[in-house]
């Protein structure tokens, strides 16, 4: 007996490079709204890693913490490395995954249209954090903050934090001067935000006192 043979399967090309890109584009445009107007307390809290199962979640990588200024947002902002141009679109569900914030963005609804969105940066205003609780601070609030000592000894200024996984550790900067044949120049200073070090922080007058010595 004789079979008939199957009709071929048509070829498909596959897409690659500016073809894919705009394809990609496409599908971003559909979840993303142009920003007329960008807040000025946008804080960059973490970025789009991958999608998230098959109805156009996302995963969310949040730069420190679990999240609870993205978990507390309905609508965040958005832009891609080395751009300037903003984006937005409304947060419909949002909760803390492993580490990571799961979301589904108003306009999302496939996993196609989430992953057309990896890799953005995520903004939240900073008003729309939750109020701290009692000695807790938010990163983006200690940024900047002049540190001193119990001896009234300048330490430097915040530049930055760290979280080694027990505690966070403030990243402190300051100038050295020049020493006979040795130029000027800035140092750095690793102290652990942790009660035993930390004395006081204003926030508001932007000042950290901190038990530690000129030459730790």
């Amino acid at each position: 007996m004789v079979r008939s043979a199957r009709p071929a399967r048509e070829r498909v090309p596959l897409k690659i490079g500016a073809e894919a890109r705009r394809a990609a584009g496409m599908r971003a445009e559909q979840v993303l709204a142009p920003v007329a107007e960008v807040p000025g307390d946008l804080v960059e809290l973490g970025y789009i890693g991958d999608a998230y199962g098959i109805r156009g979640w996302i995963k969310v990588q949040p730069h420190t913490g679990k999240g609870d200024g993205l978990l507390a947002a309905e609508c965040w902002y958005f832009r891609r490395p080395g751009e300037s141009v903003y984006t937005k679109a409304d947060v419909l569900h949002s909760r803390g995954h492993s580490g990571t914030v799961v979301a589904q963005l108003r306009g999302s609804d496939s996993r196609t249209a989430a992953e057309a969105l990896k890799g953005l940066q995520v903004w939240v205003p900073r008003s729309a954090f939750p109020s701290a609780g009692e000695d807790e601070f938010y990163w983006v609030d200690l940024i900047g903050a002049q540190v001193t000592n119990l001896q009234d000894e300048s330490l430097g200024k915040v530049v930055g934090l760290l979280d080694n996984g027990v505690h966070t550790v403030l990243r402190v900067v300051y100038d050295v001067p020049a020493v006979d044949d040795k130029p000027a120049k800035t140092a750095e200073r690793l102290i652990p935000f942790v009660g035993q070090y930390v004395q006081t922080v204003d926030v508001e007058a932007g000042r950290i006192v901190a038990d530690w010595g000129l030459d730790y």
